[in-house]
């Protein structure tokens, strides 16, 4: 390396942030070492026999030098350099990304389950009628003496068609369309095929519900009209008392095992008070796939034969609930559990006035890049999709959540509730925040009764568009082990505003001080509209990107390795 003319190096190191708006994209690194041509022969032997990795063009109007260092016989400082920049990177790109290198390694494992997507449809609201959901259901005691419903004696006995589990992989993925809307219809929905032979339901999709179940004939004691037929089981697909799943819905109740019974009652309770009442059954669930495919498989849900409360409005157009929590007894943990997907379900719902958008079951649709991603958190006692939050704001102000409990803290992303809802304080605080609109026009409207606070211009309004300038945009702190980062998610006016049938503008989060624990608050659909949201029960996290909603993409490769 010994030479009068020595090599000129230089280096840029080049990081690209993200932009103010969406930090979720990251930052980039690129490092380059730069060297201009030797006038010498031995320099182009020492540059031949550092073999660098990276080889970049020459450019003379870059002038970075640095001296000239021989360290370890020889070796040129730049080599370390750039090993150490690399290290660097990668180390880096790691703890920012952990789940880019995770996905990268599932991406290339061609073996596995395989994913479903269902379509979404529109429930045609009924008019003059409030279809405001909140779900969040759990299972309370049931009361046998008062039911008085046997259907050993009544369901009548007929042939049944066995169906074996398909465990098998399956070879393609159904791509479907997902419809529904926040107002006035008030939910999202989907169709699946059971029985035999298939019948079609459409079921509220609903994360925050553990059983799947559908109203059914055996005969109903209390049931809306539905979209469908009522489902009519047999006695071959009533479950007995002594079934794992008919443990699993009862392991927060009271203790005590019924020998005599012959199938498994349960009762499930609302946030919004309602209530519904059924059996566990079990039959053949068909999945369409892409290519007309038909995958079999049984699957345990309710038959329901008696409905309370505001839950029979929202089947006026629908047939049950499609439970997609975390339990043991949900759709998505039952095919995971035969290994016919894994457990992660995701769905998009679309910001365009029309509704709709879509849902997944498997994680064949799970974006490898732009995911904001945070952990679940569990409880032994609910199996809701929970996380815990640091901050709310409206704009840049704070809003008081109260004492830094768990309660306080804790938030629900609930599919199943039509609107979002903030705890007492916090709910105050964004009222205060937003007596600043009257200075823009809006006046209050009190006699609306699409929802509690509403404002009228000064003509009837036609989106949310015409008034956004108006409002400010809120965000959802969460807190992170990395103290670089803070995750966030941002929700524009469009998430929390809806134009109700009298040309105002309506706000479309609510008073959470007398839903559910009073503490909590419940991301609904409005709010959740616009993100493609993933509830990733392998790996305990949840994540959300902005999306279209308009047709999912299938990802089998980071976007670099394609």
């Amino acid at each position: 390396m010994e030479s009068d003319h020595p090599p000129q190096i230089k280096g840029v190191v080049i990081i690209t942030l993200p932009p103010p708006d969406n930090p979720s994209l990251g930052k980039t690194i690129t490092a380059f070492t730069l060297s201009n041509s030797s006038p010498t022969q031995t320099h182009q032997e020492s540059q031949n026999q550092n073999n660098l990795p990276i080889q970049s063009p020459q450019n003379p109007q870059l002038q970075f030098p640095f001296p000239r260092l021989r360290l370890f016989h020889g070796v040129p400082r730049r080599l370390f350099a750039l090993l150490g920049i690399s290290i660097f990177t990668l180390v880096l790109f790691s703890h920012v990304f952990p789940t880019v290198v995770e996905e990268f390694r599932r991406s290339n494992d061609d073996e596995g389950p395989e994913s479903f997507i269902f379509p979404l449809y529109s429930k045609l609201g009924v008019p003059g009628k409030k279809d405001v959901e909140l779900k969040l259901g759990r299972f309370v005691d049931f009361d046998k003496e008062n039911a008085g419903v046997s259907f050993g004696d009544r369901v009548k006995t007929q042939k049944v068609n066995k169906l074996v589990s398909s465990t098998a992989k399956v070879d393609s993925s159904a791509i479907l369309p997902v419809r529904g809307n926040v107002y006035p219809d008030g939910l999202y929905y989907t169709q699946i095929l059971v029985g035999n032979p298939p019948r079609p339901y459409h079921l509220d999709m609903d994360t925050g519900s553990d059983l799947t179940w559908i109203q059914c004939d055996a005969p109903c004691t209390s049931c809306a009209k539905g979209a469908n037929p009522l489902y009519k089981p047999t006695k071959g697909n009533i479950v007995p008392s002594k079934d794992s799943f008919c443990t699993e819905i009862r392991r927060n109740q009271k203790p005590g095992h019924c020998k005599t019974c012959q199938q498994c009652d349960y009762e499930i309770q609302y946030a919004d008070r309602s209530s519904s009442l059924g059996v566990l059954a079990k039959d053949g669930l068909h999945l369409v796939m892409e290519n007309g495919s038909l995958a079999n498989v049984n699957v345990v849900f309710g038959c329901a034969y008696d409905q309370q409360g505001l839950l029979l409005n929202t089947l006026a157009k629908t047939d049950g609930i499609l439970g997609l929590s975390r339990a043991k007894v949900s759709l998505p943990s039952q095919l995971a559990s035969k290994g016919i997907i894994k457990n992660v379900v995701g769905h998009c719902l679309t910001t365009n006035a029309g509704g709709g958008g879509y849902m997944f079951l498997g994680d064949d649709f799970v974006p490898h890049w732009g995911m904001s991603w945070i952990p679940m958190l569990r409880s032994p006692s609910m199996d809701f999709y929970q996380s815990e939050i640091v901050s709310i704001n409206y704009g840049s102000s704070a809003l008081n959540l109260g004492a830094w409990s768990s309660k306080a803290r804790q938030l629900v992303f609930d599919s199943g509730s039509s609107y979002t809802y903030f705890n007492k304080r916090a709910y105050s605080a964004l009222l205060a925040s937003l007596e600043e609109v009257s200075t823009t026009g809006l006046v209050r409207d009190r006699s609306d009764p699409s929802l509690p606070i509403c404002w009228r211009a000064e003509t009837p309004l036609k989106s949310v568009a015409d008034v956004k300038r108006f409002f400010k945009t809120i965000t959802l702190q969460f807190g992170s082990k990395w103290w670089i980062i803070s995750t966030r998610l941002r929700i524009p006016p469009e998430g929390y505003l809806t134009i109700s049938s009298k040309g105002n503008v309506c706000l479309g989060i609510l008073d959470g001080s007398k839903v559910h624990d009073g503490y909590t608050t419940i991301l609904g659909d409005i709010s959740l509209r616009g993100h493609l949201v993933v509830y990733d029960n392998e790996n305990q996290k949840i994540g959300w990107t902005n999306s279209d909603c308009v047709k999912p993409r299938r990802f089998d490769s980071l976007p670099f390795f394609e």
